[in-house]
This record gives C-alpha cells, sequence and structure tokens, in this order.
C-alpha cells in the first residue's frame, strides 16, 4: 500500500530533521493514462531510501536517480518520462501516457 502524501511529506521533514540529505519529486502534470495523478509525491534521501510513488517500475528507478542528483547539485529539476519514438531506449510509460515531474532538494 502507498503512503499517503501526509506520511510522505512527514518523512521527507523528519529526515531532514535527523540530517539526512532529501529530494522531494513531484508529479505536476499528465496527459493520456498515467499511472499516478497529480500531486503525488516520492521522498528520496541522500543513500537512495525513498517513501511514496510519482510512476513504478523504470521511471521511478529514474527519478530516483534524478533525485539523488538534485540533493547534490542543488538545483531543481523538471524531467518527462513518455512512450515516443526517441526515447523508446530509455525509461518510459508503457500505458501511453506522459508525466512530468519536479524534482526538488528540501532544505
Amino acid at each position: 500500500m502507498l503512503s499517503t502524501d501526509t506520511d510522505i511529506l512527514s518523512a521527507a521533514e523528519s529526515w531532514r530533521r535527523d540530517g539526512r540529505a532529501v529530494a522531494l519529486a513531484t508529479v505536476i502534470e499528465t496527459w493520456g493514462s498515467a499511472p499516478r495523478p497529480v500531486g503525488s509525491h516520492l521522498v528520496v534521501d541522500g543513500a537512495g531510501n525513498f517513501l511514496g510513488s510519482v510512476s513504478g517500475g523504470c521511471v521511478e528507478g529514474a527519478v530516483i536517480t534524478e533525485a539523488i542528483e538534485v540533493i547534490e547539485a542543488g538545483a531543481p529539476r523538471v524531467l518527462e518520462f513518455g512512450v515516443a519514438d526517441e526515447t523508446a531506449w530509455r525509461a518510459g510509460l508503457s500505458c501511453g501516457g506522459r508525466i512530468r515531474v519536479f524534482v526538488e532538494r528540501v532544505d
């Protein structure tokens, strides 16, 4: 069972209080079929521990990797995932939809 948004945001706050480096990923836009709705969250720490979900499968792994990079660099990013010829070899959504995910470091 997925944690609620409140649980995920509380975990981000708790992890920061514990001195862990943290990033928050949020679904900001969807088109067509998408596994998670706008507003869904995923919190990631610098060691790759996570809670929540923004998609699932390969996309989730890619977002976690990007979140760790955001923690290190400090600059937020907008990620886009979908099914298209030019992205066929990268993580994508087999359901045919597209999602945009905003990833930011929590300071």
